[in-house]
């Protein structure tokens, strides 16, 4: 018995077309615009079985599940562009948890006129940051908006992972006398965007450090187990925001060593030219961990031995005060209160 022949379907024209108010529809575009480019790209079982929703079997242990959005402008920066930054920034959520991350959704709100071949770039460099984690796309969600009710595209994901036995991190865990670990330089995301979207040229370009964490973490928590007490990664508000954050929570201070916490020459220069401080600029890819001080050099050492992790210091301590301020011993031998970030000095940052 002859098959019957497929029904003839134009291909997508990635190359020169736009998305239009039908490929949010419902119809026969946008399961086109679903198929083409998506699946095609995200590539897994559970993906292609059409459904709306993801089936998957649970772990044992404690399960943990994030969800973050983002309006990053520009769209495309030196080291990444919005796709490769929601996969790696979801992921460094549930990572955070000491975490293994599983499965990650997408959902895409996308403005009318916006070109097929940037969403396929996006789309793409998406995948390939997924792929590279070993974390499937297994569901999701596309949304057509009117031209001129959004900026391109804005990116909404969760993620999924599972957390070892035994560990737990968490905000308000910061004991006195504990040591605070920074995985590397700070800086590098936020100059890299706001060089691109102010059309700065500097004579070392400054790329984006965004980078997926989980196998960073992984060696972390083999070497430091339950004398971790959190993780958080310095996102927007930089590593200023996060610890004020954590002092909050705990109930503590932190001392810290300016001449310790590493920033390269070329953003600290970049951050002098635009008056901006590092310590309040936002990163994708580093993290700071606050370890029981008996197993801070092991867990550094384990650090330092991995590629993300090379240029990881101990930068300070946890202080008992009530006031919970963070505080900093600057290169001259001053001192100053490092505050809450006051409005938002780089705006759209991820």
């Amino acid at each position: 018995m002859n098959r019957p022949e497929k029904p003839f379907r134009r291909k997508l024209d990635i190359r020169n077309g736009r998305v239009d108010l039908s490929h949010g529809a419902g119809g026969r575009a946008m399961a086109q615009l679903v198929a083409d480019l998506f699946v095609a790209a995200f590539d897994n079982e559970m993906l292609s079985a059409g459904n709306d929703q993801a089936a998957f079997d649970v772990s044992e242990g404690r399960m943990v599940m994030t969800t973050d959005g983002y309006v990053v402008s520009p769209l495309f920066f030196p080291g990444g562009d919005i796709g490769s930054l929601a996969v790696h920034g979801t992921i460094n959520d549930v990572a955070m948890a000491g975490a293994r991350p599983l499965y990650l959704s997408a959902s895409f709100i996308i403005e009318e006129g916006f070109l097929l071949s940037d969403l396929a770039q996006i789309v793409g460099s998406m995948a390939a940051a997924a792929r590279d984690a070993g974390v499937a796309i297994v569901t999701g969600d596309t949304k057509v908006v009117e031209r001129g009710k959004a900026d391109g595209v804005f990116i909404s994901t969760t993620g999924i992972g599972v957390v070892p036995e035994g560990l737990s991190l968490s905000a308000d865990a910061a004991r006195p006398g504990d040591k605070v670990l920074l995985s590397g330089t700070i800086g590098d995301h936020g100059i890299a965007v706001m060089s691109k979207r102010e059309n700065l040229t500097f004579e070392t370009e400054i790329l984006s450090d965004s980078a997926a964490l989980h196998g960073l973490v992984a060696d972390m928590v083999a070497a430091g187990g339950p004398c971790l007490r959190l993780m958080r990664d310095p996102t927007r508000g930089g590593l200023a925001a996060t610890l004020n954050e954590v002092a909050a929570s705990s109930g503590v201070g932190f001392r810290l060593e300016e001449s310790a916490i590493p920033v390269r020459p070329q953003v600290h220069a970049a951050c002098e030219f635009l008056g901006l401080d590092p310590l309040y600029v936002a990163n994708e890819g580093k993290l700071v961990a606050v370890v029981a001080p008996d197993h801070a050099e092991a867990v550094l050492a384990a650090m330092q031995g991995h590629p993300l992790g090379r240029d990881a210091a101990l930068i300070g301590e946890v202080v008992a005060d009530d006031n919970r301020f963070v505080q900093l011993t600057t290169a001259f031998g001053g001192g100053r209160i490092v505050d809450w970030l006051s409005g938002d000095q780089l705006p759209r940052i991820c």
